[in-house]
């Protein structure tokens, strides 16, 4: 049975589950690339915004494609949030 994972659990920073190579070779456990991830997750939830608002306001036809940014813009902004979760739960990266 699994342990239940502790904050120091998280700021040592996980196994690297994700890393085939992990057991080769003597290969350091991959780490998470939070920080990136954050900015990437912001920078697509502003980008998005401002282009499906300038898409309603200044070329109304292109309607559907401002709705298309809109439902992108909601996934930046729910992975946003996710990975800020889970830096103020102490993971490195």
């Amino acid at each position: 049975m699994e342990r239940r994972r502790e904050r120091r659990d998280y700021e040592r920073g996980l196994p690297g589950y994700h890393d085939p190579g992990v057991r080769y070779l003597g290969a350091p456990a991959a780490r998470s690339a939070l920080t990136l991830r954050l900015w990437l997750a912001g920078f697509g939830l502003v980008f998005c915004t401002a282009a499906a608002v300038g898409l309603f306001v200044l070329v109304p036809p292109l309607g559907w494609f401002a709705w298309v940014l809109v439902v992108l813009a909601v996934a930046a902004l729910a992975d946003f949030i996710w990975v800020l979760h889970r830096k103020r739960r102490g993971e490195p990266g």
